[in-house]
């Protein structure tokens, strides 16, 4: 049996529908940082579709480092949709 280590050994996706372009492109931009500087062994990638944010973190070390790693992304974007709300009100 051999091991594709091209694979990560865990990852997740997930997306968040905004109304509109602009406010998925603002959160993207707020959670870039921790795109840059994931630590060794993950890797954070985003993209946006229409008005749709889609997240996939691959994990090359253990389930709690991706656990974390998932954790630290929706805080990140939830204080950024606040924000967002907060300058619209």
């Amino acid at each position: 049996m051999s091991v594709n280590k091209s694979e990560p050994d865990a990852f997740a996706s997930f997306s968040f529908s905004y109304g509109k372009h602009e406010t998925a492109r603002t959160i993207l931009k707020a959670i870039e940082p921790d795109n840059v500087e994931a630590p060794p062994g993950i890797s954070i990638d985003t993209e946006i579709e229409v008005s749709t944010l889609l997240v996939k973190v691959s994990c090359e070390r253990d389930i709690g480092s991706l656990i974390a790693t998932i954790d630290d992304l929706l805080s990140c974007i939830q204080a950024a949709e606040r924000a967002i709300g907060e300058l619209r009100a």
